[in-house]
């Protein structure tokens, strides 16, 4: 029997969703999306921006243009705070009593006033940690070289690769 249609993937979907919810962001910078899935089933989403209820950047202004600091820096500063997309779905699936344990995480967002797709969304070091804790086996994000996926796993057998003078050395 032939195909009539090639169906997208299950992560080309999942992927697709990421990238629609990073829409709702407030961030004037990037704007990213998360979906959180266990058993083939969304049991939250998160996008980087403000607190609830808290001012944003999209009322307000970008207090980290507006003092020309650059990317990855004055997370302090920043009205979106450090309120990643990640953070946010995991918090939202703690809000909603949506699954964690065993999921899938899929990121994806995009940059600049043109909304170019980010690739290789790789979720920062605090991300890490909130995913390992809330029991996400699995992360899943799209590169240059196509879709990949992230075993949360390594990234606690990597901590324990991480010499002291490693970690003190972005400190000096």
């Amino acid at each position: 029997m032939k195909k009539k249609y090639d169906r997208q993937s299950k992560d080309e979907y999942y992927l697709g969703l990421a990238l629609a919810t990073s829409k709702r962001s407030t961030c004037l910078r990037r704007n990213f999306g998360a979906i959180i899935v266990l058993d083939d089933a969304i049991t939250s989403t998160g996008y980087n921006g403000s607190a609830r209820g808290a001012p944003n950047c999209l009322e307000y202004g970008c207090l980290k243009d507006k003092h020309n600091l650059p990317h990855g820096s004055g997370y302090d500063f920043c009205r979106a705070g450090p309120l990643h997309a990640e953070m946010n779905g995991i918090l939202n699936a703690a809000r909603t009593h949506g699954g964690t344990s065993g999921a899938v995480m899929y990121i994806s967002g995009t940059v600049g006033k043109d909304r170019t797709e980010i690739s290789d969304a790789y979720p920062c070091q605090k991300c890490q940690k909130a995913i390992i804790n809330a029991g996400i086996e699995r992360v899943v994000i799209r590169t240059k070289k196509g879709i990949k996926r992230l075993n949360a796993a390594n990234w606690v057998r990597q901590a324990y690769k991480t010499k002291d003078k490693d970690i003190l050395s972005k400190y000096k």
